[in-house]
């Protein structure tokens, strides 16, 4: 602690984010990364943007994002959803981050489940959001029914993570039935790997904000863009919080990028599909090790060995040049979160494992 400190950083605990290590050769399964490359799209509309020696980048971007958010209303099109309904961020993590300032910030404490994203209580402690934990059930799934309560907001991944595990949208459109007087926001990284958006019920309940990222089904983790959906009232709320703090938070590269990504329809299905095809295999690899493994609708999987400790099953596959995350965490130490990588990935992650516990 330094005395130059304000009280605030003193009291932070920072969100610790997936390693990234610099080395050659390395099956990495640890930050839920696409394995597979953006649309080509993606380079184009960029390389565009480039042009001219990049005469553009002297131009400050568009502050609202606005083709961005035609882009995200045009997806969701079936469902009604006006550009005007859509928020944008750098990332989602920053879009999470406004939501508890503007949306989450009340004298009662917002809940969300005991397992989960673990930024959620570094937010909380950056805005000074109160907040109170609910457990998952045995089989670490959501229980709609413990949230019946007096509460400031409710935030949830949907997929949970890192569990993966998905609650359905006819059970989310029975939480915001019953809890009409606050609002629920629901995060879906991970929904386009089998899951059903709640985007749907949007206009339905006017509590309700729905976030999505460009960085796990569209490969576009290193661009760093994020939006969020809702009543138009919830959205005022977020741009007038992000328009004191940043009004341009997606640089001209990322407003290109995002543009072509949400274009390009027939690639996001190629990966995505791809992706839950290897889930598929890798979970029936993992059971035939004996490996437990929970029912998974995200990139990664979620799986213990009985008889052996996760510590050191990560520990042994690193030494073999495959990282995995682990969780020093109560009711998940024995746990490890595996990223779905390419097949040949995969395959190189069984044999390890085989060699491991045998």
């Amino acid at each position: 602690m330094s005395h130059y400190w304000s009280s605030l950083v003193d009291r932070l605990t920072p969100y610790v984010p997936g390693e990234q290590p610099q080395l050659a050769k390395l099956v990495k399964l640890n930050t839920n990364e696409n394995p597979y490359p953006p649309s080509p799209r993606v380079v184009a509309a960029i390389t565009a943007e480039l042009a001219n020696d990049g005469e553009r980048l002297r131009l400050y971007p568009d502050p609202n994002a606005g083709r961005v958010k035609e882009a995200v209303a045009a997806r969701f099109a079936d469902y009604a959803i006006t550009p005007q309904q859509v928020f944008v961020g750098n990332g989602s993590d920053e879009v999470l981050a406004h939501v508890f300032m503007a949306l989450l910030r009340h004298p009662l404490p917002i809940l969300f489940p005991d397992i989960t994203y673990s930024f959620y209580t570094v937010y909380c402690a950056l805005h000074d959001v109160a907040y109170r934990t609910v457990p998952l059930d045995e089989d670490f799934m959501i229980r709609i029914d413990d949230y019946a309560t007096a509460n400031g907001g409710i935030i949830f991944p949907n997929p949970n993570a890192p569990t993966g595990c998905l609650l359905p949208v006819a059970a989310i459109a029975r939480l915001l039935s019953r809890n009409q007087q606050s609002v629920l926001v629901v995060d879906e990284a991970y929904v386009d790997f089998g899951g059903e958006s709640a985007i749907a019920l949007v206009n339905e309940y006017p509590n309700l904000l729905v976030v999505h990222t460009l960085s796990k089904a569209r490969s576009l983790a290193g661009l760093r863009v994020g939006y969020a959906v809702g009543h138009l009232d919830l959205i005022e709320a977020l741009e007038r919080v992000k328009n004191s703090f940043n009004s341009y938070p997606l640089d001209r590269l990322a407003i290109a990028g995002a543009v072509a990504a949400l274009a390009d329809d027939e690639h996001f299905e190629l990966t995505r599909q791809a992706v839950m095809r290897s889930r598929q295999v890798l979970s029936g690899e993992l059971l035939a090790l004996g490996f437990e493994v929970l029912p998974s609708l995200a990139n990664f999987v979620f799986a213990r060995h009985p008889q052996r400790d996760a510590a050191q099953l990560a520990a042994a596959l690193r030494q073999r040049g495959i990282i995995v995350r682990h969780f020093a965490l109560a009711r998940i130490d024995q746990h490890l979160r595996i990223s779905i990588g390419s097949d040949a990935e995969c395959a190189l992650l069984v044999a390890a494992l085989r060699d491991i516990v045998g």
